[in-house]
């Protein structure tokens, strides 16, 4: 029993671990397939934002189709789509093909991704099992950010950037199969209703906004403000609400989420053109680029587990403004880079990002979490985890708009000097957030014992929304 539990684990490790993953690992390898695809900046940004968009707009669906069809119908699903989608993308002969598979890698991504952690929360009841069992997902999840450039760098050394997708197919088969022999059937949740109007309107709001930004067309902003509207009546009147709007009236959570989404519109804007500006601007191999960015992804594994025993101590208030300020100064050093200053230049706020986003990240989480009743925890979790990769797919897109074409050297440097200021005043402005919305330390408040201990229970889960 303890075996098969300990495989099981492994197992939904690994399902989370490649959906993490290709957040990350595609961006080393952009420059390449931008050569061998003819493809221009558009597309690489549509390579990314296709899989983020449809990952961000369909999270919390795939959380609510699980408690209606069952978690291991839908974990073994996630995985069927997301091996496919993976292999059509390592198959794709052009960048069109590749953006379509990308984005139905990204409709696996969004049944997997709260559906193993569903797994791991049933197979493991007990209190401490279970916080030990989470506690290796959320180190799984953060090797997986932080090994992403490394794993595309080596791959693209070894093999070229399609292995980079076509790894995930025999990995995902295993998967597949040991999902089925060790995953019980679930019970169907009683009263859950998948909020079907409030998915699609989601979807087709942050669609046109990021097809709006990466192409131009003003119509796309008439369509996403439509989309949103359709959204609000949706959450009003569905059973079952994606986005409870009873959570909307918490000054904390709503503060809270905004903040993660500004961190997540930087930290995946600025991964995006610092790549390019390694390799197109500096001229570094893709191998030699995916060491170069280690710096600024190590803290996000190495802070983790630090980050959620100080938020739990202290609570969030704190490692948020610390997050906020060191990022906002890592930002401003974009405006020291030039066409050829060097590596010794960029390194200092690329690793000054890391450390930031490595602050940030479970106490973002904390506040959100305790910003709304025990009982609404998980869904509270799934939006701010929502609100990161919605945000985080925006700024894909507006800074690969901001920045340009980085064939012209001049122009995408000064781009990014203007990505640097806009990029610091954003996390600037997200401190004054923090301030008015983010209650202080515990200690100092009149809440009870209980609301004590359950903000240390609160931060020993952030650490699994990565």
């Amino acid at each position: 029993m303890k075996n098969s539990r300990g495989a099981l684990l492994l197992t939904m490790c690994a399902g989370m671990f490649l959906v993490q993953l290709d957040v990350t690992v595609v961006n080393v390898a952009l420059p390449t397939i931008g050569s061998r695809l003819h493809a221009d900046l558009p597309t690489l940004q549509w390579v990314v934002d296709g899989y983020a968009v449809v990952l961000a707009a369909l999270l919390l669906a795939g959380g609510a189709t699980g408690d209606v069809w069952g978690h291991r119908r839908v974990v073994v699903s996630g995985f069927t789509v997301f091996g496919l989608a993976s292999a059509g993308c390592a198959l794709a002969p052009d960048g069109t093909v590749l953006i379509g598979f990308r984005v139905v890698q990204g409709l696996g991504a969004a049944l997997l991704l709260p559906g193993t952690l569903a797994v791991i929360t049933a197979a493991f009841p007990g209190r401490r099992e279970q916080a030990r069992a989470l506690g290796v997902w959320a180190g799984v999840s953060a090797l997986a950010l932080s090994a992403g450039p490394l794993l595309g760098g080596f791959l693209l050394a070894v093999s070229g950037w399609r292995l980079l997708f076509a790894i995930n197919v025999p990995l995902v088969a295993v998967a597949v199969v040991a999902s089925l022999r060790l995953i019980r059937g679930s019970e169907r949740v009683a009263g859950r209703r998948v909020d079907t109007g409030g998915a699609v309107s989601a979807a087709v709001a942050l669609g046109a906004v990021v097809y709006g930004v990466i192409e131009g067309r003003a119509w796309a902003f008439v369509v996403a403000v439509a989309a949103v509207g359709v959204f609000v009546v949706a959450e009003r009147r569905a059973a079952d609400p994606m986005l409870p709007p009873s959570l909307l009236r918490s000054r904390q959570f709503v503060g809270a989420n905004l903040v993660a989404g500004a961190m997540n519109f930087v930290g995946l804007g600025t991964i995006l053109v610092n790549t390019l500006y390694l390799q197109d601007v500096l001229g570094a191999a893709p191998s030699t680029a995916a060491l170069e960015m280690v710096p600024g992804f190590l803290p996000l594994a190495l802070l983790a587990p630090v980050t959620g025993r100080l938020t739990g101590r202290f609570g969030p208030r704190p490692l948020m403004i610390a997050g906020l300020a060191t990022g906002a100064l890592a930002m401003l050093n974009l405006l020291r880079i030039g066409p050829g200053t060097g590596y010794a230049v960029f390194v200092p706020g690329w690793l000054g990002l890391g450390v930031g986003m490595g602050l940030l990240t479970a106490a973002v989480v904390a506040a959100a979490v305790s910003g709304v009743p025990a009982e609404r925890a998980g869904v509270a979790s799934g939006v701010n985890n929502t609100a990161r990769q919605t945000f985080g797919a925006i700024g894909v897109a507006v800074f690969g708009a901001v920045a340009g074409t980085p064939s012209n050297h001049g122009a995408f440097v000064t781009g990014l000097h203007t990505l640097g200021l806009l990029g610091a005043a954003l996390w600037v402005v997200s401190i004054g957030v923090v301030v008015v919305s983010v209650r202080g330390n515990r200690r100092d408040d009149a809440s009870s014992e209980k609301d004590s201990h359950r903000d240390n229970g609160v931060a020993r889960c952030a650490n699994l929304e990565r």
